[in-house]
């Protein structure tokens, strides 16, 4: 029996013996690997094809606008300046979207360049969308379309180095976000994601109500990344390759939920589910609900 075969069998019987029935499945950049990352149009597909969660990641623009953008600037990977000029690895820093107005931002185009690694992305001109017209928009298309309202899984784009730079003081990085999903009729569907502990503690210390994701990219112990991080986050959420049973052992004791990224391959999938993790984010939840409903997985 091969390995693959091997992890088939016990995906299958996931939901017969009960390990876990239901998962989170999170359109991760809205569903990048068939549409522009982090645009609307983008996000709209997510929800066409059923995911419980629209993941993404914010930045802040000169007039302090939360910007959904995985860069504070714009990468050379998906972007053309208002010109109609490719923006290159060499320049693209020198397109800071701290230091540029949302006016400004609407003149680039983050969807029509084709992009190298994800050569099935539909290319369609998009730009970068501010996250109050994202969220907008999805509570809009559930309402019209009588699906379930989804929640957001929003990572803040910190780097400690680049404050000033490329971000404001962490506090007002935080306050910005805050003021936009904070005592909203969404709020207990948003979950707040960071590598950066100090973000974490902070909103953690401003808004202990919301939902806050510990988000681990090297191979540390479970254990000790949450002894520094110095509470206990809602959700674990590591580089997929990353988690062992010890970390979910740890995780189930402690009532932390498990969410890996990002996970693109079926036979990872499976392996995860037999591992039993509560949520999977990916570029292909097209994809990934099929293989989720062949196994009798329930999205949630």
């Amino acid at each position: 029996m091969t390995k693959t075969t091997i992890a088939l069998a016990s995906a299958l019987s996931i939901s017969a013996c009960g390990t876990k029935k239901t998962i989170d499945l999170q359109g991760h950049r809205g569903c990048r690997g068939i549409r522009p990352e982090n645009t609307v149009i983008a996000f709209e597909k997510a929800l066409e094809i059923g995911v419980t969660t629209l993941e993404m990641d914010v930045v802040i623009t000169k007039d302090h606008e939360v910007i959904v953008s995985h860069e504070p600037y714009f990468s050379h990977e998906i972007s053309t300046d208002p010109s109609g000029n490719l923006i290159t690895k060499e320049n693209e820093k020198e397109h800071n979207l701290y230091q540029l107005s949302h006016e400004a931002i609407e003149q680039y185009d983050v969807g029509l360049r084709p992009h190298a690694r994800f050569p099935q992305q539909e290319k369609v001109a998009a730009t970068k969308p501010l996250l109050k017209d994202v969220i907008e928009m999805s509570e809009n298309y559930t309402l019209i379309h009588s699906r379930k309202k989804p929640f957001y899984n929003i990572e803040v784009k910190r780097d400690p180095a680049l404050d000033s730079l490329f971000q404001p003081p962490v506090e007002t990085f935080i306050d910005l976000v805050l003021s936009e999903v904070q005592h909203q009729p969404f709020s207990d569907r948003v979950c707040l994601q960071s590598f950066d502990l100090e973000t974490l503690r902070l909103i953690h210390e401003k808004a202990p109500e919301i939902t806050l994701a510990l988000l681990i990219e090297a191979e540390t112990d479970v254990e000790e990344n949450i002894k520094t991080l110095g509470f206990t986050p809602n959700i674990y959420s590591p580089y997929f390759a990353l988690i062992n049973q010890q970390t979910m052992d740890y995780c189930n004791e402690h009532s932390i939920r498990v969410i890996p990224w990002t996970v693109n391959k079926k036979e990872d999938l499976l392996h995860l589910l037999e591992l039993g993790v509560d949520g999977i984010i990916t570029d292909y939840p097209n994809e990934f609900k099929v293989i989720l409903e062949e196994k009798e997985v329930e999205i949630r």
